[in-house]
């Protein structure tokens, strides 16, 4: 039974407000992208001021990541509970001042702290995407959808050079805070310009034990996984917290299990899962996220490391080194906007996971600079393409009234595997290593130990075999756009009933 009440019909749509909620979005976007996306070329820098290894600034990353595993569902559920623009509003601030005191870090320890507090705004797009889908016709969030994925290939062209160059000349702190008076006039416009949500739950229930016990069984895993190098794989310390971090999913999954059978709508909601749809896309958007951050880990020290063992760029020139994979991302995305309707969403998902997975097979091989660049721009369009038609999976399959918690738990999916990406990056290149003569001081050579060749080509074919196994699970979907008997048959059940108080 499908309630296409969350959704406006053509006749109430309005185009110049969507396009402003569309702007700001697209401006939250940039902002946090040019934040976010210069902190990666910036690790080695990060990693030598604070006198820490490869797989600590790999924590860096992924402590971000896991406080937006745990405070998106629960930003998600306060938004249904007192408003999205209210919540957004109130994330916005949160981030800011997050923002605010990651750049003044006096030691790695409390940027990890700052970090993982700055994670709540992975919640940004969720709360913004729900305002937008009340605000859209139903056949036109996969448009909406695809905008909003190249917004972020946008963001990442313009901020890693821009994001790069400050960090470069003025030093990462810089960065953050340059950032500031953006978010707050981002707040500010938000605050006046977004009407608040029409819809309310007053209802709803909000679980926090779920969100707890899931950020504490990720963040042990991705702790051992960083730490892991300095303790010794074999050590009581990174065994213990694997450990703890997968006998923690057992008491997570029973209780997510006997929350939904009692009503509550859990951060795992089984009923949701047991979607085809629902659960091929979120496994696929977990894989590939892991496969995604460890390619970017890896390119980062690629770039920058000393020669032999790198190319030996400045931050700046790693940033601009990474915006061919930007430029892929936004002009796939494009693409996809305009022909996912058509074609459906399997063959340009499977076609985007194979030219991924088939662009980092070959930069497992690869040696040259130019050929790197080269295949960048296929692995950020494949990415793109997959992404950007694989999402509408969920939209088009759940009920209208549930996809702010199906969108808000396929959030989650794709940031658990994210988070355990870059870790298992830092690993690779903190313990496959090799000593190569980096320079000379007072006429003596100076050598140190750098991430080997093997451990390039290790997480790339990772990478590799991550899209490659999406592809393959993106023929087990159902489809539901395009020309197909089961794609029109979706579409019948769930076009939009002339009575908003009726169900199809």
């Amino acid at each position: 039974m499908i309630d296409d009440k969350n959704f406006k019909s053509k006749e109430e749509f309005d185009s110049k407000y969507a396009l402003r909620v569309m702007l700001i979005l697209a401006g939250l976007v940039l902002i946090v992208m040019y934040i976010e996306g210069m902190l990666t070329p910036s690790l080695p820098a990060i990693e030598k001021e604070f006198n820490i290894s490869v797989a600590q600034a790999s924590l860096l990353l992924s402590t971000y990541l896991i406080g937006g595993v745990a405070l998106t569902p629960v930003i998600g559920k306060l938004g249904d509970l007192y408003g999205k623009k209210k919540m957004l509003t109130i994330v916005l601030v949160i981030y800011s001042i997050s923002v605010s005191v990651t750049g003044f870090s006096p030691t790695y320890d409390f940027m990890i702290a700052a970090r993982t507090v700055q994670g709540i705004g992975l919640a940004i797009m969720p709360l913004g995407m729900s305002l937008v889908r009340e605000e859209f016709p139903r056949e036109i969030v996969p448009r909406a959808q695809a905008l909003i994925s190249a917004m972020f290939g946008v963001g990442f062209a313009i901020s890693l050079p821009l994001g790069s160059l400050i960090s470069n000349d003025f030093g990462w702190r810089m960065t953050y805070h340059s950032a500031i008076p953006f978010i707050i006039f981002l707040a500010v416009i938000t605050f006046v310009m977004v009407k608040e949500s029409r819809f309310r739950r007053p209802e709803v229930k909000i679980d926090y034990i779920g969100a707890t016990l899931l950020a504490l069984s990720l963040a042990s895993i991705v702790f051992a996984l960083s730490e892991g190098s300095s303790w010794g794989w074999y050590s009581t310390s990174t065994i213990g917290l694997v450990m703890t971090g997968i006998i923690l999913l057992f008491p997570l999954l029973i209780y997510e299990r006997r929350y939904s059978l009692n009503g509550g709508e859990a951060i795992i909601h089984f009923k949701l899962l047991s979607m085809r749809n629902v659960m091929v896309a979120n496994i696929i958007l977990s894989i590939s996220g892991m496969g995604m951050f460890l390619a970017m880990q890896a390119l980062t020290y690629k770039f920058e490391d000393p020669s032999p063992a790198g190319f030996n760029l400045s931050i700046l020139g790693t940033g601009l080194s990474l915006v061919p994979f930007a430029l892929g991302i936004f002009f796939l995305a494009i693409v996809t906007g305009k022909m996912v309707s058509k074609t459906g969403v399997k063959p340009l998902a499977i076609l985007g996971a194979s030219i991924a997975a088939v662009a980092f097979f070959l930069m497992a091989y690869s040696t040259s600079y130019d050929e790197i660049l080269f295949l960048e721009f296929f692995t950020g369009g494949g990415l793109s393409l997959m992404n950007a038609s694989l999402i509408n999976l969920i939209i088009l399959t759940v009920n209208p009234r549930d996809m702010g918690l199906a969108t808000a738990m396929n959030g989650t999916f794709r940031n658990v595997g994210s988070s355990i990406g870059a870790p298992i990056a830092g690993s690779i290149m903190s313990t496959i290593t090799a000593v190569y003569l980096v320079g000379s001081y007072n006429n003596q050579p100076v050598y140190a130990p750098l991430p080997s060749p093997s451990a390039y080509f290790i997480i790339f074919i990772i990478s590799a075999a991550a899209f490659g196994l999406a592809a393959i699970l993106t023929l087990t979907a159902e489809e539901v756009l395009g020309t197909g008997k089961k794609a029109r048959k979706l579409k019948v059940a769930t076009l939009p009933s002339s009575n908003p108080e009726k169900t199809v």
